[in-house]
């Protein structure tokens, strides 16, 4: 007797940016039964509508600075649910969480999806605490990422920077070493380098230099996969939620 197989289909996603990122998490997410019926890049901007998002279960946004708010606030405005991954916009970001609260939508923003460096964030907010009673070691961050990359510190960065301001009493803010910011007054400030060359996935390391030890701790990217999985994950975690959510939410770190 003839067997008939049925192809399940966990979700119906709609890909915004398509760049090495959104080709990377079509590529996993297909091998694990999602299906990318839409997608939608630069060229094509104008079908993020709700015409051609029916029947879309969530939308996964890695696009630029520039076009990831309103390619955000375009799918609150629709009702559909949308993670994005994009960095560098942060000044929007408490625009686009009050419109989700206005519209009972779903968001769900990460600096970083993937779950190696969402460990790192919970590492880092531990030892930041710890080493607040400890006030001789000086503290100093680095990251590394491939030339393709637009925005600098990486979001990633700016996560770990912003932990460590939270909790140490010594530093008030973060600062970009060879920018403007360089040449001014930095005591008291937490000095980021970021380096671009060739297709460096990400790198993040954290130090305490003291006159005794030092004390570093980091993360290594070693292929997109990484973050294209917990990008998937998001998109099955907010399918039937509301409001606003991050990796904290999905992984309880």
């Amino acid at each position: 007797m003839e067997q008939l197989f049925f192809y399940l289909v966990l979700m119906n996603i709609a890909l915004i940016g398509y760049g090495k990122m959104g080709r990377t998490i079509e590529a996993l997410g297909i091998q694990q039964g999602y299906s990318f019926p839409v997608i939608i890049d630069e060229h094509n901007r104008a079908q993020l509508n709700a015409h051609k998002l029916v029947g879309i279960d969530a939308a996964i946004e890695f696009s630029t600075p520039a076009a990831a708010p309103e390619n955000i606030m375009e799918c609150i405005d629709i009702g559909v649910p949308v993670v994005t991954g994009t960095t560098g916009w942060n000044e929007k970001i408490p625009e686009i969480e009050a419109l989700c609260l206005e519209k009972n939508g779903t968001l769900f923003y990460a600096s970083n999806f993937s779950i190696g460096v969402n460990i790192l964030f919970a590492l880092n907010r531990k030892l930041a605490e710890i080493m607040d009673q400890f006030p001789e070691y000086a503290i100093s961050m680095s990251e590394v990422h491939h030339v393709h990359k637009q925005d600098a510190p990486s979001g990633t960065a700016i996560t770990l920077a912003q932990q460590i301001l939270a909790v140490n009493r010594k530093i008030n803010r973060w600062y970009l070493k060879g920018s403007d910011n360089d040449k001014e007054e930095t005591a008291g400030q937490l000095p980021i380098e970021a380096i671009r060359k060739g297709e460096v996935r990400g790198q993040h390391t954290i130090h305490y230099e003291s006159h005794m030890d030092s004390i570093t701790l980091s993360h290594n990217a070693k292929t997109r996969d990484a973050f294209a999985a917990g990008a998937l994950l998001a998109a099955r975690f907010i399918k039937e939620r509301k409001g606003i959510f991050g990796m904290q939410d999905l992984l309880n770190l």
